[in-house]
């Protein structure tokens, strides 16, 4: 079983539109969750995941750092949410398809020999499909 979560969508959006929904604090709480990201490299900032009563999640603060920013076509951080999704590495490259963007996402470095690693992985691949769709919603939006 792989520890990496990849996706690849296109977006009908130029790359720079797609770039600003990524890097952008404000955009990037629309479609992921409330932060303090600045595109710089060597930035540490958070991500407020929210609770879930439904699912008895109390919600969580994941810990950043800024490891690769190169406007407009890749970003990277480490991603820190504590036990088996201890400093994994979220990226993003985005590359021109026609009129629109190639996005190429990957989360790496899930520990799937901790006993909640699997679980962790389970949960942030259905977390990262739906905030994905929700990325290319929010440019759809931003474009009009």
């Amino acid at each position: 079983m792989t520890n990496t979560i990849q996706r690849e969508l296109v977006i009908p959006q130029p790359r720079e539109e797609v770039w600003q929904a990524i890097t952008d604090r404000a955009t990037l709480a629309q479609w992921m969750f409330p932060n303090d990201f600045e595109p710089r490299v060597g930035h540490r900032f958070t991500f407020e995941v929210p609770g879930d009563p439904n699912r008895n999640f109390n919600g969580l603060t994941v810990r950043c750092e800024v490891l690769e920013c190169n406007p407009p076509s890749s970003l990277a951080f480490s991603w820190s949410a504590g036990g088996p999704v201890e400093n994994t590495r979220v990226s993003f490259r985005l590359e021109p398809d026609g009129e629109g963007t190639r996005l190429f996402f990957e989360h790496s470095g899930f520990d799937l020999a901790d006993p909640f690693g699997q679980t962790a992985f389970k949960g942030a691949q259905y977390g990262w499909a739906k905030m994905l769709s929700q990325l290319a919603e929010v440019v759809a939006r931003r474009s009009h």
